[in-house]
């Protein structure tokens, strides 16, 4: 199973204690290693000879162009960290927090890609053709090609560095500490969704925005969880950012872009913010169990603690 790819069989709370410190030390490392990727967009705000007051402000010191690139670097470095700690501190191959399977299976990753590539578009032209005055085409071909550029260099490890982080490397750890499967997937989903709690989009519409974020942890958990591997959760969350940062943008969101549309309407809490959540997220995860026959739902959602004793087993006896 992919979630006990990290699996250690010491039985003694402190060891297990011990082993997980490991986890706290690994995210401790990869953190600091994007504080270094921050860097340069550091040394740019100082370069700028302006003091910004908020978060928002710093979106407004610099071109939007300038300003993705930078944000972006700084998961660049770490990824490059998350890749130092699997393999020099738990001394495990990389691809055992991206899938169980020997290899990545590209079809799974493109296959998620583009099923959320096309709801989305759907989605964002029904409502531009629905009501263009809520949302205007803003389309300026050589900011925009330049955006492609960025975008699709970027933030596909922007992704998938959240991705390994959280489904793959604190979702394995976490199993060793908990030994269940339903604390990791909690604990990750929540640890997910709190980490937008500084996005531009919480301010403009209230905590209650963060059940999005949280929804959105568990359902990237449960398809790594179903399908033993993270490649529907990179392809997911790799669609869903690129479309937003291509397509559209707004004034109250995290990343404001040169995308071909821009969302004019003033933020407001509504069915439409949980839509993702109660509708379309369950009919993803119908639509992956028929393509990918999973079965077993509790067993891997929840976990066995019979299942569990016997994995012990077979580890402690090899």
């Amino acid at each position: 199973m992919f979630i006990n790819q990290a699996f250690k069989k010491e039985t003694d709370f402190s060891l297990v204690l011990l082993d997980f410190l490991k986890y706290l030390i690994g995210s401790i490392i990869v953190f600091l290693a994007s504080l270094i990727g921050q860097i340069p967009l550091g040394i740019a705000i100082l370069f700028s000879g302006k003091t910004p007051d908020s978060e928002s402000d710093i979106y407004k010191l610099f071109d939007s162009n300038l300003f993705l690139f930078l944000a972006l670097l700084s998961f660049v470095f770490a990824m490059i960290g998350l890749y130092f700690v699997v393999e020099k501190i738990h001394r495990q191959k990389f691809i055992t927090i991206i899938t169980s399977r020997e290899q990545v299976d590209w079809k799974r990753v493109f296959l998620s890609f583009g099923i959320w590539v096309l709801v989305s578009t759907v989605l964002i032209l029904s409502a531009y053709f629905y009501d263009p005055s809520e949302i205007i085409m803003q389309f300026n071909l050589v900011p925009f090609l330049i955006l492609v550029g960025i975008t699709l260099l970027l933030m596909p490890i922007q992704t998938s560095t959240e991705e390994l982080i959280f489904r793959g490397y604190l979702m394995q750890g976490f199993f060793n500490l908990a030994r269940n499967k339903w604390f990791p997937l909690l604990m990750t989903s929540v640890i997910f969704g709190t980490m937008h709690i500084m996005n531009p989009e919480v301010e403009k519409m209230g905590y209650i925005i963060l059940v999005y974020y949280i929804g959105t942890g568990l359902f990237l958990g449960i398809i790594t969880l179903m399908d033993e591997g993270t490649e529907l959760a990179l392809g997911f969350h790799a669609a869903n950012n690129i479309v937003a940062s291509l397509l559209i943008t707004s004034d109250y969101t995290v990343f404001q872009t040169h995308s071909i549309f821009k969302d004019m309407s003033e933020p407001s809490m509504n069915f439409e913010v949980f839509f993702p959540v109660l509708v379309l997220f369950p009919i993803l995860l119908f639509l992956f169990s028929k393509i990918y026959k999973w079965s077993n739902w509790k067993e891997k959602l929840i976990g066995n603690k019979q299942a569990l004793q016997s994995h012990e087993n077979s580890i402690f006896n090899q």
